[in-house]
């Protein structure tokens, strides 16, 4: 876990310092932000819990369950947000995909992934297909000079059976067909759409990840606590055997007292105090 949030960390302070330009503009959607911020509350908290454990501290031990505690809660709060705004994060979900559209030519890491979201979902735009006319290249104007223009991406192409070629001019001027005659040629579904429908339809497999995640906290911060007990358990065992011994000693050392006392004579006693 402190290795995985190590790259977190550095993927994300990569994504974002190495950048020059970004397809948002809000602290609470930039990708890189959220990786960054992932990456180092999995360090802290994994940390905090090695340290307990490795030093038997129950106090960091009580932090490592109380944060687990506090992710967990968010987790159902955030769960619950998202189904109650559903339409809210759909609305900015499109916000962001549409910025996205907008930097596709400035952006090659982000250009390659619009190109494999389009390319496995089999879609094309935000909306449609002609939403790439918001794009600079793919404007759809008489008066745009770009060679591009009216047209969409090759990821929004269907692939020809047999192609083993790819044909980069295959979207060229398909803005201006009709959606029935641009279907025999490119994806005209819109991501937005396509990806709602796939998570609907895997809605079982990431419900299991997610309370399989659930489940392996709840397991965790089990053990700690249990941990926590075991130490406070040693803990008290101590305290309550350290008096016993210091009696035996004092008594031991009473009873030797005694024996000189009775085996010395009054003046040699004198003498000895």
């Amino acid at each position: 876990m402190s290795v995985a949030s190590g790259l977190m960390i550095a993927v994300g302070i990569y994504a974002k310092f190495c950048k020059e330009t970004t397809i948002v503009d809000s602290l609470t959607t930039d990708p890189a932000l959220i990786v960054t911020a992932v990456g180092i509350l999995m360090f802290a908290i994994t940390f905090v819990g090695c340290m307990g454990a490795l030093r038997d501290l129950h106090i960091l031990l009580k932090i490592f369950a109380w944060m687990l505690l506090i992710v967990l809660i968010l987790q159902f709060v955030a769960a619950v947000l998202g189904f109650m705004f559903s339409g809210m994060v759909l609305e900015k979900v499109s916000s962001v995909m549409t910025r996205a559209i907008n930097r596709y030519r400035e952006d090659l890491d982000l250009q390659n992934f619009i190109d494999y979201l389009q390319k496995k979902f089999e879609c094309c735009g935000v909306s449609n297909y002609r939403d790439w006319s918001q794009n600079l290249y793919f404007y759809c104007s008489e008066s745009n000079p770009s060679l591009e223009k009216c047209g969409v991406p090759y990821s929004c192409c269907i692939k020809e059976k047999g192609q083993k070629v790819i044909n980069t001019m295959c979207g060229y001027q398909t803005q201006n067909l009709m959606q029935w005659d641009a279907d025999d040629m490119i994806y005209v579904e819109g991501c937005l759409d396509k990806i709602v429908s796939w998570g609907r339809g895997n809605l079982l497999l990431l419900g299991g990840l997610a309370m399989g995640l659930i489940f392996l906290e709840i397991f965790v911060a089990s053990l700690a606590v249990i941990l926590i007990y075991q130490i406070n358990f040693i803990m008290e065992r101590r305290k309550s055997t350290v008096p016993q011994s210091r009696r035996q000693t004092l008594n031991e050392g009473e009873k030797v007292e005694e024996a000189d006392f009775t085996h010395t004579t009054p003046s040699e006693y004198e003498e000895q105090n």
